[in-house]
């Protein structure tokens, strides 16, 4: 049997994203995908986590991965290279315990986004080829670097980066002519264990390609990356993922049914001291209730507030609302109202943001999340918008519905 070990190093002390493989990307913890890629794996034999914190060796102990030791300070520094890291991890397994795998997968967290079989395919590269010293993800490049310079200073000229054999000026030739550049993704690399070894080195002299489909490219630094990817994840991209796959949005929606708290409103409460209750919500979420309806699809409220406060905002949105119901019953009450109105479960999406909302999601065709939705309820749902609860989540959710269903020809 070939023991292949993957190992996912996640350092404590990101500056960038604070926190951020622990931090939670589309409902789980960052470092619980790549995680989950080798979880899933059929190759995968063993899976370590290479980090000098204790809350993210928690983490990934929760999650499914040994922690059997902490990183060393000195190898989680800010420009720490990658070959230290897994000198160490190696050399301590061999001395304390007495293993050494025969290659290993290298899995970074910063990457998250997998399709399904991308570790199992290249870890098959490098067992067919003997030769290979390691398997390295790339992508086509998305800049030609026969077309770039070399910059010595505004005063200075340029001077031209790469030639082409056959081809005087490179940087004016069209792109189709040139040759064909991918780029190193930080997704996966299977290296065999004697080039880290006895070679020094992460790669080798001889490395074979893992070509990724470039919808899958993803890498992480800074905070407008994190928002940008986690709506990659809610696009229903087939991928690997630390839960249960997301569905994608129904092509035939007949209706779309909202909590209320949190949901059309933005969770808060004012109290005067008669114990009158007012709350705040959005005046653009009833913006395409009519468009939607002219369409066929029907938007009720289903929330378990007593408050007659929820009966009057949905006569003001022009939509129906069943309220009081029990904290236990909205799955229920949900099945009951749709039985009514002979509305199949899949045709049927429901938005919600609390944990009482979860047996409405087991209901629907397709649950959606706010924004600013508990993680166990992110975690659940099929989508999660950009807006919170009160803040125009409810209008977010109508023009993803109007943008599917089917345009009138003129």
């Amino acid at each position: 049997m070939t023991n292949i070990l993957a190992i996912i190093p996640a350092r404590g002390g990101s500056k960038g994203i604070p926190r951020k493989n622990i931090r939670l990307f589309a409902g789980y913890p960052l470092i619980a995908w790549s995680i989950a890629a080798a979880k899933q794996s059929e190759l995968v034999t063993r899976i370590i986590v290479s980090t000098d914190d204790e809350e993210i060796a928690a983490v990934a102990h929760e999650w499914g991965a040994e922690t059997p030791f902490l990183r060393p300070t000195e190898l989680a520094q800010d420009k720490t290279t990658d070959l230290p890291v897994f000198v160490h991890a190696l050399k301590w397994l061999e001395d304390v315990e007495g293993y050494r795998p025969d290659a290993v997968v290298q899995l970074r967290p910063t990457s998250p986004i997998r399709s399904k079989s991308m570790v199992d395919d290249a870890i098959r590269i490098l067992l067919d080829h003997k030769d290979a010293e390691c398997v390295r993800g790339v992508v086509p490049a998305g800049q030609n670097p026969f077309k770039m310079w070399r910059f010595y200073g505004e005063d200075k000229p340029l001077a031209q980066l790469l030639e082409v054999p056959g081809i005087a000026e490179p940087y004016n030739a069209p792109r189709q002519i040139l040759p064909s550049v991918y780029w190193q993704t930080g997704h996966i690399d299977v290296i065999r264990t004697t080039t880290i070894s006895e070679k020094k080195s992460l790669t080798g002299n001889i490395i074979y390609p893992l070509v990724i489909d470039p919808k899958y490219t993803v890498d992480i630094d800074t905070p407008a990356d994190w928002a940008k990817y986690e709506a990659v994840v809610y696009s229903g991209l087939d991928m690997v993922s630390p839960g249960k796959a997301r569905r994608l949005i129904p092509e035939n929606v007949k209706m779309i049914i909202c909590d209320f708290d949190g949901v059309v409103t933005n969770n808060l409460v004012l109290t005067d001291e008669n114990g009158k209750e007012t709350v705040s919500a959005s005046r653009s979420d009833s913006m395409h209730i009519k468009a939607l309806r002219e369409k066929g699809v029907e938007v009720m409220i289903l929330s378990s507030e007593p408050n007659p406060v929820v009966k009057a905002r949905a006569k003001k949105m022009g939509v129906e609302a069943i309220h009081g119901i029990g904290m236990q019953d909205k799955g229920r009450v949900m099945r009951e109202v749709l039985e009514q109105k002979k509305v199949r479960a899949e045709d049927v999406i429901y938005v919600g943001n609390d944990l009482n909302d979860l047996p409405c999601f087991e209901v629907a065709g397709w649950s959606v999340a706010v924004a600013d939705a508990y993680p166990e309820v992110l975690r659940a749902a099929d989508h999660v918008l950009t807006k919170n609860g009160g803040h125009g989540a409810i209008r977010e959710l109508c023009e993803l519905v109007l943008k599917q269903l089917p345009q009138k020809e003129n």
